[in-house]
């Protein structure tokens, strides 16, 4: 089995890169943030898995060693496949896909594409109990920001994006979660003025 490569990124695709691994080029399926991260020519290092099946035999690589174990875990699932996994590891990153996965989240994991509602569900009561605490990010503190971040993330933001704001934003004690999700979007609105 093909655990790891390391060469020189020959070609990019929507999903996928040729890696150069002394003269013979891998086609590499792969999460977005892979095909953001390098460009043509630049060296690489990928934790693969190879997918082997009746008629084809398929290579998936990973940043790091832990998006790579995730993936696993995720097409342990019944319905999620290789396309599905990477499509949810491309929507939010390893670390915000095992908290969402942990909190119960299954609406970001619907964001994926090819991942309805119904599945969704299936991947969270599956793996919820796999998933540790220590994905949760240290600073969303209980159900209370849990609530506010859904809520951002209902009005479009990523995960980290609502998790930095509900972190970031200056809260009053007493006020209501509506009103604490208007002084996170204006928490947005002043990071923008600031770029």
């Amino acid at each position: 089995m093909i655990a790891r490569l390391t060469g020189t990124v020959l070609d990019l695709g929507a999903d996928s890169l040729v890696v150069d691994v002394g003269g013979v080029g891998y086609l590499v399926h792969a999460p977005v943030s892979v095909i953001a991260a390098t460009s043509v020519g630049s060296d690489i290092t990928l934790h693969t898995h190879l997918v082997v099946r009746e008629d084809s035999m398929t290579l998936y690589g990973f940043l790091d060693a832990h998006e790579g174990r995730l993936f696993q875990t995720l097409t342990s699932v019944s319905g999620v496949g290789p396309k599905v996994g990477l499509a949810l590891l491309s929507v939010m990153d390893a670390d915000e896909l095992s908290f969402a996965i942990a909190s119960g989240n299954a609406a970001s994991l619907a964001r994926a594409t090819g991942v309805g509602q119904k599945l969704a569900a299936r991947v969270v009561v599956e793996l919820k109990d796999k998933m540790t605490s220590a994905a949760a990010p240290a600073t969303t503190p209980g159900v209370e920001s849990e609530e506010i971040v859904g809520a951002l993330m209902a009005l479009g933001y990523s995960q980290a994006e609502a998790t930095d704001a509900v972190a970031r934003a200056d809260f009053p004690e007493d006020a209501a979660i509506e009103e604490k999700v208007r002084l996170a979007l204006a928490y947005f609105a002043k990071a923008r003025i600031a770029d």
